[in-house]
């Protein structure tokens, strides 16, 4: 079955939940559920779509989705996040990887992230403790990064510059690695470092990526060529690839085990790692010292996209709550701080500021 009659097969409950709000005599102005009726269409759909052969829907995204399902946000969520944002006058926005789904890059903790299939990242410890560790993450990574890089920023992006440029927003601070947020235009504290560097554990020399990516080509070109096969299909079987939410991929040890070369550090030939907090490592003291000067400045958090899991991240919104400042939080899923939160939208992200931007004054153009 082509791709085309696979989708007709599954019709958007968000595009039917509008349809039934703009009725004269909609469910939702009478005082239903509108999230009960979500969930009764979405079963229905469901149900419809389980006809469709699963050697169709092997073929389709359809079979596992980047962004987890929700439902779109009510008429008074919208109103409340307006209102948050018309009353917040240095407004710090903090945002984790569940913005990046809309762009492709697949979350750890949502429904569909990368911790539902078993994948356990890559530790500092794990990183640090041989060669072999540091060879397997840099070959996955090298394959990886191609589709990494190709990533465009998501209706979140967009929205975040949009507040911003109007006024609305003071400081953006992102536990996100991918520079999006550069992409769309925002100039963003990157709380965990990105991808898009590489450093010297010895003399702390950073690099591009770019760079470090040409040198591993330089130094390993039939295993690049044989990459680049790979994935066109046209070389040995492919191992199953799968995109990872640090811009890592799983791939074969047989592609990397022995022949593949790692550069080192052209200064002083120490080993490079990317310029990320990897998991189980400290966050730098000053980058905790100036995200934290940016919440003391403060008047509001507005939290998007991620569960707060993290302890550097969750400092930053229980320093917040600690001095009174008022709380937003727009995730799909339970946050270690929901309790903090004056207001927690269970939503994509990029749906409710896409609608919010077009809220009362919000709608006007930057001076």
């Amino acid at each position: 079955m082509a791709l085309r009659c696979v989708a007709a097969h599954f019709i958007n409950p968000f595009r039917k939940i509008d349809n039934i709000k703009n009725s004269a005599t909609s469910p939702l102005r009478t005082g239903q559920n509108y999230r009960q009726l979500f969930h009764r269409e979405l079963q229905k759909d469901q149900r419809d779509f389980n006809h469709v052969t699963e050697d169709a829907l092997q073929n389709t995204s359809l079979l596992k989705q980047v962004v987890p399902i929700a439902p779109p946000p009510s008429l008074d969520e919208i109103t409340s996040l307006y209102q948050f944002l018309q009353n917040s006058h240095k407004l710090v926005v903090l945002t984790g990887a569940g913005i990046s789904t809309e762009s492709g890059i697949p979350d750890y903790r949502s429904p569909n992230g990368a911790y539902s299939t078993g994948f356990k990242p890559i530790t500092h410890q794990e990183f640090m403790r041989s060669e072999r560790s540091q060879k397997r993450y840099w070959a996955r990574s090298y394959v990886g990064w191609k589709k990494f890089l190709h990533a465009e920023p998501g209706p979140t992006h967009t929205a975040i510059a949009k507040l911003r440029l109007r006024g609305y927003v003071y400081d953006i601070i992102t536990q996100n690695v991918d520079r999006l947020h550069h992409q769309a235009g925002d100039n963003a504290f990157e709380l965990h470092g990105t991808t898009h560097e590489v450093i010297c554990l010895n003399c702390s020399n950073i690099t591009s990526r770019k760079e470090f990516q040409n040198r591993i080509k330089e130094l390993n070109p039939e295993w690049a060529l044989a990459v680049e096969d790979m994935e066109k299909g046209t070389g040995i079987s492919s191992p199953g690839m799968q995109q990872r939410p640090d811009g890592d991929i799983e791939i074969d040890e047989s592609f990397w085990q022995g022949r593949l070369q790692i550069p080192t550090c052209e200064w002083c030939d120490g080993v490079l790692k990317p310029n990320v907090v990897l998991f189980g490592d400290n966050l730098p003291k000053s980058r905790t010292e100036e995200s934290l000067n940016m919440i003391n400045e403060a008047d509001a958090l507005l939290v998007l996209g991620s569960s707060l899991m993290v302890l550097s991240a969750f400092r930053l919104a229980k320093t917040a709550h600690e001095a009174g400042k008022p709380i937003v939080i727009i995730n799909i899923g339970a946050t270690r701080a929901d309790k903090l939160a004056k207001l927690k939208i269970e939503c994509r992200t990029g749906e409710v500021l896409s609608r919010v931007i077009n809220h009362g004054s919000l709608a006007l153009p930057a001076p």
